[in-house]
C-alpha cells in the first residue's frame, strides 16, 4: 500500500508557473513508476506525464511537452510536477498516481494502482 499527498496547486494568471508536489509513504518509492493526471470538470482524466523508477526516463502528453516537466527525488520520496507557461486550458485537478509493475511509458488511468486525492490548478486568462 502507498498513500500520495499532493500539494503546491493554487490560482495563477496564464503565463504563469505552479510546481506540484506529491509526497508518496508506505512503501519504497524507488520501487514505484509515478505519474501526474489530471481531469477538468466535466472531462475525463487524463494523461499528463509519468516517470520511471530511476528517474532517467520520462513521457509527456503533447499538449504539455516543453512546458511541463516531472521530476522525482527518490531520497524524498517525492515527486514533483514543474508547470510553466500555463495556459487556461490546464485548470483541472491534478492527481498523482503510482505503480509498482507499470511501465514508465503507460499512459492509461487503470495503468495505475494508487492515487492521491488532487489538487486544484485555476489558470485565469
Amino acid at each position: 500500500q502507498v498513500q500520495l499527498v499532493e500539494s503546491g496547486g493554487g490560482l495563477v494568471q496564464a503565463g504563469g508557473s505552479l510546481r506540484l508536489s506529491c509526497a508518496a509513504s508506505g512503501r519504497t518509492f524507488s520501487d514505484y513508476a509515478m505519474a501526474w493526471f489530471r481531469q477538468a470538470q466535466g472531462k475525463e482524466r487524463e494523461f499528463v506525464a509519468a516517470i520511471g523508477r530511476d528517474g532517467r526516463s520520462t513521457n509527456y502528453e503533447d499538449s504539455v511537452k516543453g512546458r511541463f516537466t516531472i521530476s522525482r527525488d527518490n531520497a524524498k520520496n517525492t515527486v514533483y510536477l514543474q508547470m510553466n507557461s500555463l495556459k487556461p486550458e490546464d485548470t483541472a485537478v491534478y492527481y498523482c498516481a503510482a505503480d509498482r509493475w507499470t511501465d514508465w511509458r503507460r499512459r492509461g488511468p487503470s495503468d495505475y494502482d494508487y492515487w492521491g486525492q488532487g489538487t486544484q490548478v485555476t489558470v485565469s486568462s
